[in-house]
This record gives C-alpha cells, structure tokens and sequence, in this order.
C-alpha cells in the first residue's frame, strides 16, 4: 500500500524543481519531513484533515507550513487536505453548521418558499461579492462552532486511526514472521 501511496505523492527533487516553492530551500527538503514513520504519517495526516476541514482557502500552504514546524510527513500532509474538495465540500459544510447551531440552541432556518419564486437578479460585480460576504456573515457562529468542533475531532480521530492500524499492521507482520520460522 505505501508503495501505491508513493507513486501519488510529489518526490522531494519534483518539490525543489517547483517555482512556486523553491524558496523554502533547505528547510522544505529536511529528510524527516519526507520520512514514512508512524508518528509522521499520523501527524501530517492529523494535520491535513484539521486544517482542510477548518479553512476553507489555502488548505495545502497551511497544513505544509505546520508540518514543516512540527516535523510531520509533508506528503501526508498535503495529501490529506483533500477531505474537503468539491464532492465533500457542501455535505460537510452543512453537517457543521448544523451541529454549531444544535450545540448553540438556535434554530434551523425555516425552508424557502416556492410557491411564488421571485425573478434571479444577477447584481453587478461589486454587489455579488458583497451580498456573498454578507451571506458567509449570516451562516456566522454555527458555521465556525461546527467546523471547529469537526476538524478537531476529526484531526484527533485520523492520528489515533492511523497510529492504531500502524500498530496493528506491525503486529502482524511480527506474528507472521515468528510463525514462519522453524
């Protein structure tokens, strides 16, 4: 499996080649960043999931920037921001604003009418982003409880998930070794 995981992620000399993240230099290509250890995989995996839950823009810069702090696995994780992309994205968002609106008492909002649809107006470009803005305002404090609450339980879980099935797949491969011996 981590040769098939391999073949997915970036190699070290395809990270140094690229423009974009060239002047890092040598503290982007540290040899524990790019090791396949336990505690690494299961930190950069932890990290990629909280912050691809939690921000919802520059998922990967963040995530990369903490593991190179904490000397995760960079692979792992950037890789594992990837829980929130276009598929995910609108389920989860959702999932969060409803549980931060269940844990603060508020109720849902009520479902719109449709009986007498009132004609879409496109605004003008200076109008959108702000009757966007003002829509992510209205989503508020639910919206960033849940995604809180979510990509902290969700950080912890991937780490203890990660560790405990490490462990495992090392035990077994021990009893299997034992066994095969005469």
């Amino acid at each position: 499996m981590m040769q098939r995981l391999r073949r997915w992620l970036p190699t070290r000399e395809q990270v140094q080649a690229n423009r974009w993240l060239r002047w890092l230099g040598p503290r982007l290509l540290h040899p524990r960043l790019w090791r396949f250890s336990r505690r690494a995989v299961a930190i950069g995996a932890a990290l990629g999931v909280f912050f691809g839950l939690l921000i919802p823009i520059a998922q990967i810069p963040l995530a990369a920037g903490m593991a190179v702090l904490l000397r995760a696995n960079l692979p792992a994780a950037m890789g594992s921001t990837l829980v929130t992309n276009p598929v995910t994205f609108a389920p989860l968002y959702l999932f969060a604003h409803k549980l931060g609106a269940t844990l603060l008492g508020e109720p849902d909002a009520p479902a719109p009418d449709l009986s007498d649809p009132e004609p879409v107006v496109v605004p003008a470009e200076a109008a959108w982003w702000q009757a966007a803005w003002q829509g992510l305002l209205a989503l508020g404090k639910p919206l960033l409880l849940g995604l809180s609450i979510l990509a902290v339980a969700a950080g912890l879980l991937t780490y203890a998930l990660i560790m405990l099935v490490w462990r495992l797949k090392t035990a077994w491969q021990w009893r299997r070794r034992k066994g095969g011996r005469t």
